[in-house]
Parts: structure tokens; C-alpha cells; sequence
């Protein structure tokens, strides 16, 4: 399997975190988005890495990837926003109760 190949499975791999946390942020969870981080930077080190035209027959699967992550991004930002019921938009409930108020 060549390099491409094995990027683009992690890529696939990676969408489908993204996903994941999209899904787990719609029914009310809270996302730990740190593993998905660790895995788009290594993502993006292998492309990086590749000769440009390796990299380049990749650029459909980026851009995929780049939508699931921006789409995230504006439903974690959603998310922060509905919680944002302070005067000084401090979303203080963004993350949950605070420990020993559960």
C-alpha cells in the first residue's frame, strides 16, 4: 500500500470522528476533540510529506475533511453560544456543572 493510500484511509478514518463528535455534540454530550486534533496534525504531516503530486490526488479527501471540521467548529461555537448567559459572554455553562454540583 502506498503512502497516498495509507493517508487517505486516515483520512477516511478521520471524517469519521469528526462525525462522531458531531453527533455526540448534537445529543447534548460533551466532545473531548483531542484525539481528533493529534490525528489531523499527523494527517496533515503526511501530506506534508508526500511529493506534491501524491499530496495533490488527495485534495478531494482534504476538502472533505476541511468541511466536517469547519461544520464542527460552527456547532461547537452554536453550542458555546446557547450556554452564554452572562453579561460578559463568559459561557459559563459551556462544559457542564461545575465538580460536586451533579
Amino acid at each position: 500500500m502506498s503512502s497516498a493510500d495509507e493517508t487517505r484511509e486516515e483520512l477516511a478514518k478521520v471524517s469519521s470522528l469528526a462525525m462522531t463528535a458531531r453527533r455526540l455534540l448534537a445529543g447534548g454530550k460533551l466532545v473531548d476533540l483531542s484525539a481528533l486534533e493529534e490525528r489531523v496534525r499527523a494527517v496533515c504531516e503526511s501530506v506534508q510529506a508526500m511529493p506534491r503530486e501524491e499530496g495533490r490526488n488527495l485534495l478531494d479527501d482534504m476538502r472533505s475533511l476541511i468541511n466536517k471540521l469547519d461544520q464542527l467548529t460552527r456547532e461547537l461555537e452554536g453550542r458555546l453560544l446557547l450556554h452564554d448567559d452572562t453579561p460578559g459572554g463568559t459561557p459559563k455553562n459551556a462544559y457542564g456543572d461545575p465538580p460536586g454540583k451533579r
